[in-house]
């Protein structure tokens, strides 16, 4: 078969497969009762994933080159990223609610490479000379993978935000995944006098009361099925952020000495470097609460959160702009 004709057929499977799995999900987290449903959503990730591997190395044979020269190979390389990652968390959380967070991301991405950009986009061409090295693989393949990582990472946090609608969960132990959880809202909290202490006098004969107050948490109405997942999606989310962090450590260093053999220079402050910056200060702020701080619940999911829209801004927003040392092979 010819492996252009290959090349077409499964990027379009694949996005096919990704829309009807995001909707067996969606299906399967409204109807729960329908057990059938999380192994089929399964089922179609692994699909997906083989669809777009057998993609990208039928484009390695085609070029010659490893598949990470433009943005249609870097976006379907992002998409085997992500489910992939998503196969490892939801084998390891066994949570439906993973692939309602993952699959409609994975979806969009594959949707975007091949019904948006331009046919001269897909197709393979020659490598700049900036790009024929041995360090493409490492460098560029390390970073998607990273960004693969912390994008579930944080949709699983923002899942978590979603699951605990807003509410201040203290989840004891969910880094190791184990221990309960207590559970307060801020909005909850009354303040209503109380005894604190009984005070005699020197005749022991009177007892002057002191009323203080003191603020007494109500709990937020969550069941204990939705906070239990609330403490899965809390720890698969930390365990997928500690995986994607030393890649993107990695990715950088390698970038690094890439850039040193190519430029002369370890570090330029190109847009791209800077919001790779951006990116491993902001994730090395999340890890650094939790590890350190002890933060667990709504406090590092928010700050995940953010990382999504970081990862996304580093990955793709710095090449709208069309300068600097990465924008060959993108938009211009």
């Amino acid at each position: 078969m010819n492996l252009v004709l290959l090349q077409n057929w499964l990027d379009n499977a694949s996005f096919a497969v990704l829309f009807a799995t995001m909707l067996v999900y969606w299906i399967g987290a409204a109807f729960p009762q329908l057990n059938y449903l999380p192994a089929l959503g399964t089922a179609g990730m692994a699909i997906a994933n083989l669809c777009i591997a057998t993609l990208l190395g039928a484009r390695w044979i085609e070029a010659g080159y490893f598949p990470l020269s433009n943005l249609y190979e870097s976006l379907f390389f992002l998409a085997w990223g992500i489910t992939t990652i998503h196969l490892i968390a939801e084998n390891n959380s066994r949570s439906r609610l993973v692939g309602v967070a993952t699959a409609p991301v994975a979806m969009a991405i594959a949707a975007f490479a091949t019904l948006t950009l331009p046919s001269e986009m897909q197709t393979s061409e020659p490598l700049v000379p900036a790009l024929k090295s041995n360090w493409l693989m490492m460098h560029v393949s390390v970073m998607m993978l990273s960004y693969s990582a912390l994008m579930v990472g944080s949709l699983l946090a923002i899942a978590f935000l979603v699951v605990t609608r807003g509410a201040n969960v203290e989840l004891h132990g969910s880094s190791v995944g184990t221990g309960g959880y207590r559970l307060h809202r801020a909005t909850d909290l009354a303040t209503k006098p109380q005894v604190n202490a009984a005070e005699f006098n020197g005749n022991g004969n009177t007892a002057v009361l002191k009323l203080a107050t003191a603020t007494e948490s109500i709990a937020a109405p969550l069941s204990p099925q939705r906070l239990s997942l609330a403490e899965t999606l809390d720890n698969i989310s930390y365990r997928i952020i500690g995986l994607g962090f030393p890649l993107l450590t990695i990715g950088i260093i390698a970038g690094g000495v890439w850039a040193n053999e190519a430029w002369g220079s370890y570090w330029s402050w190109d847009p791209k470097e800077t919001w790779a910056l951006i990116t491993w200060l902001v994730f090395a702020a999340y890890l650094h609460s939790r590890i350190t701080r002890g933060w667990q619940g709504r406090r590092p999911a928010i700050l995940a959160a953010a990382g999504f829209v970081v990862v996304w801004v580093c990955y793709l927003g710095v090449n709208l702009l069309g300068k600097g040392l990465h924008s060959y092979g993108w938009f211009f």
